[in-house]
């Protein structure tokens, strides 16, 4: 059996997909799914059971999960940068986490957890996923912080070596409807597009970058889960890696593969960017990706504009179709 924490959230249930298309149907989904349409990411999946989160807590601390599990794939987070609750963050996305990892060590059991570029705050320390960074690390927002606490544990536990983390950069893609605010800009621009013919972009309020011109590093789910799986395939190799490109692109590229991709003729709007976020805004993300080509991964990343196309033509505009 395979446990997939997160399984009907956006990462996890596209993980889920993956898993099915690789004939691997016995799977145990954990969630929260509450009344949001999270459930939809579920359809047409084969897995073996589903189980509410707290649940699954309840039966871990007892020790009572099932004994033939191959890997746990745990996407389950609270992933909302705007969440201010910091006890319920920490509970969450640490402790829990804390207590899935001890699990996994004592059952044998192969361990793969979404860490996040949050954890990188400014940036200012450079995306290097080199352990040596983790102490250093100052993250901006409490969902960072909460990922960055796991991370710093991992590494004075000196249990890095025996599990993976993955620290996920701009994920965009099929089954992100349900995220609302914190679905992707692609998701946000086809809606744009869709209602007003146009696309609204922040002016820039630094020198050296025009309006529309910061760049992140922007990754296509698709090659997020190919990545995980190949680590599902190569179990002895652990420790934290970055998850994103390595080629970061602009908010204006992103806006114009969106166009192209829905066949519309490209009008962006510059606007204000708000004064609570000018201070904290990042102009450049970008992951460093020596580490995953080091230690032998061979997935190689499509280009933004293949991704924007895929997700454009084959999902938003197929009544958004589910991966």
């Amino acid at each position: 059996m395979y446990i997939v924490t997160g399984g009907a959230g956006f990462i996890g249930s596209c993980l889920v997909a993956k898993l099915n298309a690789e004939g691997i149907n016995d799977i145990l989904i954990v969630d929260n799914l509450g009344s949001e349409d999270k459930w939809k990411n579920l359809v047409g999946k084969r897995f073996t059971d589903y189980i509410h989160k707290d649940a699954f807590i309840e039966r871990l601390k007892a020790k009572k999960l099932p004994g033939d599990v191959k890997a746990l794939l745990h996407m389950g987070a609270c992933s909302s940068t705007v969440v201010r609750d910091a006890d319920y963050m920490i509970e969450n996305n640490y402790r829990y986490t804390k207590l899935l990892v001890d699990w996994s060590l004592q059952s044998g059991v192969r361990m793969v957890y979404a860490s996040s570029a949050a954890t990188y705050g400014d940036g200012a320390l450079s995306y290097s996923d080199n352990h040596d960074l983790l102490k250093k690390l100052k993250p901006l927002n409490v969902y960072g912080y909460s990922k960055h606490l796991l991370d710093l544990w991992l590494l004075e536990s000196k249990l890095l070596g025996q599990v993976c983390g993955l620290k996920f950069f701009n994920v965009y893609g099929p089954n992100e409807y349900h995220k609302g605010f914190m679905s992707s800009f692609v998701y946000k621009a086809y809606n744009q597009i869709k209602e007003t013919g146009s696309v609204k972009l922040f002016m820039s309020h630094h020198p050296d970058y025009r309006d529309g011109e910061p760049v992140r590093d922007f990754i296509y789910v698709k090659d997020c889960v190919e990545v995980i799986w190949w680590f599902m395939k190569n179990h002895r190799v652990n420790g934290i890696f970055n998850l994103g490109t390595g080629k970061a692109r602009s908010w204006n590229d992103l806006a114009m593969a969106t166009f192209k991709a829905m066949g519309v003729q490209p009008t962006i709007e510059y606007i204000e960017m708000p004064e609570s976020i000018r201070n904290q805004y990042q102009y450049f993300t970008q992951a460093t990706m020596d580490k995953l080509t080091q230690v032998g991964c061979t997935v190689k990343f499509g280009p933004l504009e293949e991704g924007v196309r895929d997700y454009v033509q084959n999902y938003l505009s197929n009544s958004w179709q589910h991966l």
